[in-house]
């Protein structure tokens, strides 16, 4: 199991997924979010909801916005709806991809 050099914990199932980052050779690098999944009906792909706030200058206050992001989801940590995870930023594994899930959160 390698070090992905953020401070998550490790999963305990073993896979032999090569987009893993504990088990496969993915880095990860850039952002981390705190998501909610909202669906798991594709093959190792979860959609996640982000909520967050940008300041609207013009009006010196804050608005509220979402946005979905598709995670890679490994077989070592499958991700249910309704969990609340932390996604990584890594390389493109596909057309819509750029974050791997690498912790549920409890």
């Amino acid at each position: 199991m390698r070090d992905i050099g953020l401070d998550v914990s490790a999963p305990k199932k073993e896979c032999s997924d090569p987009k893993c980052p504990f088990h496969g050779n993915l880095s990860v690098r850039g952002q981390v979010f705190d998501c909610t999944v909202v669906s798991d009906k594709m093959d190792n792909t979860v959609v996640v909801l982000r909520k967050f706030e940008k300041k609207a200058t013009k009006y010196e206050r804050f608005e509220k916005r979402q946005s979905k992001i598709h995670a890679h989801n490994p077989p070592c940590i499958e991700a249910k709806e309704g969990d609340r995870v932390k996604i990584a930023e890594c390389r493109p594994l596909s057309k819509t991809k750029s974050y791997v899930v690498v912790e549920v959160q409890k």
